[in-house]
């Protein structure tokens, strides 16, 4: 079991869902016995950031499909993004969201309320504090000018007002339209991959996430950066404080620590992500902010697209791709090589989204707490391949990438979902709750 700094060998009895006993357990009786034997038990993955585009954009995913493949690849809770369609701007289409979940999710959800100038003055107005969060993230896909970064007016008025965390996706789109006018004039429309982080580039990153957390300071307001991409702005973020007392987080999302932009000439559009994917020396540098506790959290920024959306020239090619079953798979990789422990991959991908977002009874193993619980094999060799690619998409960047371990069970509110391939589908996902 590895959980809350340890790693150590015990059982768990779970009843009714929740996690009853921790230890060496000989003398109880159940119903059932999942032999662990050999095996690491960890929390369930919580990835606070995925698209899954329902409703409205089903052609791509949807919560059935996508929550499928996040249980196989050891997620059992996820917050989604509010630029669907419709745009989660109220909190009547929130409520629907949550709806649909219940009736499509297998794994536990949550979703952010969206923010932007159109709907600015109902949300301040609003109690949000029940709420895991508000964001502008994807709402830029609707309209130009929906990037809060972007407004530092509107942002101030946020800051100014909303109580509850504000997630942003941090770049300045005046820059990144300059440099798309540059780099078209020299390629046309048919700008190469590689230049995607010369035109996402570091400066429009940097300059953004300092102007954000210069305001929150001021405002005294609850900030968080989602999809980290640049060495440089790590060192704007603190680590010499505990997160339950950090007002400004952000996360690292696991494409961001595997890819670099060596790999554009290999992978091209299907790893165009917003932000983009930089430098060696960047994909090196969130990995130590991450070990040295300046990046709070890894997320997959899941962001499913049909491979025609993908396979587009430069400005039609939609920026995004699916990671969510394999999240897991990357960062045991990454322990695998000596890169970072087990009990720090637990702590980012399980404890830390359950601290930041104050989500109920989840993120640890814990009596008393839902047994959302994943079994890995750390010695099970095999390929990511369109045959076990369970994305409604039906391709992953990763597609070829040998890997070392392997998720064989899944629990979901002590519900095992997924056993050895089979999912146990009686179920659905539970929705986050907020705790204060």
């Amino acid at each position: 079991m590895v959980n809350e700094g340890k790693s150590f060998v015990a059982d768990v009895l779970i009843d009714n869902g929740i996690i009853q006993k921790i230890g060496t357990l000989t003398n109880e009786s159940a119903d059932s016995i999942i032999d662990g034997k050999g095996k690491f038990l960890l929390p369930g993955v919580i990835d606070g950031q995925v698209h899954f585009r329902d409703p409205g954009l089903t052609h791509k995913a949807d919560l059935y499909s996508e929550s499928k493949a996040a249980v196989a690849g050891g997620v059992t809770s996820f917050i989604d993004m509010p630029n669907t369609r419709p745009n989660v701007l109220s909190m009547d289409i929130l409520e629907d969201k949550y709806r649909l979940a219940g009736e499509k999710s297998l794994a536990n959800f949550g979703f952010f309320l969206g923010v932007n100038d159109d709907n600015i003055d109902e949300v301040i107005q609003l109690d949000t504090t029940g709420l895991l969060a508000v964001s502008d993230d994807g709402l830029y896909f609707t309209k130009k000018g929906n990037l809060l970064a972007d407004n530092p007016a509107t942002l101030e008025k946020l800051f100014a007002h909303c109580k509850s965390i504000i997630a942003i996706h941090s770049e300045i789109e005046q820059l990144i339209e300059a440099n798309e006018e540059l780099y078209r004039d020299k390629w046309g429309e048919n700008i190469p991959a590689w230049c995607h982080p010369l035109i996402r580039s570091e400066q429009a990153c940097y300059e953004a996430t300092e102007r954000a957390i210069r305001l929150a300071k001021q405002y005294g307001a609850r900030l968080h950066i989602l999809h980290l991409t640049t060495e440089a702005e790590t060192h704007l973020f603190r680590n010499d404080i505990p997160l339950q007392e950090k007002k400004i987080t952000t996360e690292v999302s696991v494409h961001h620590l595997w890819f670099s932009d060596k790999d554009y000439d290999r992978l091209g559009m299907l790893i165009k992500w917003n932000p983009a994917i930089k430098t060696q020396k960047d994909k090196d540098g969130l990995l130590q902010a991450l070990i040295d506790d300046r990046i709070d959290l890894i997320t997959t920024d899941h962001a499913p697209h049909t491979l025609e959306e993908k396979l587009q020239p430069y400005f039609q090619s939609m920026s995004g791709a699916p990671m969510v079953q394999h999240s897991l798979n990357v960062m045991l990789e990454f322990y695998k090589q000596g890169k970072i422990s087990l009990e720090k991959i637990v702590e980012k991908m399980c404890h830390n989204p359950a601290i930041l977002y104050h989500i109920e009874k989840r993120g640890f193993i814990r009596e008393g707490y839902y047994a959302d619980l994943v079994l890995v094999n750390m010695q099970a060799d095999w390929t990511v391949s369109k045959e076990n690619i369970l994305y409604k998409c039906g391709w992953s960047p990763l597609e070829g990438t040998n890997f070392s371990t392997q998720v064989t069970h899944t629990l979901v509110n002590g519900h095992l979902v997924y056993e050895e391939g089979v999912f146990h589908e009686e179920q659905r996902g539970m929705p986050l709750k907020v705790n204060g």
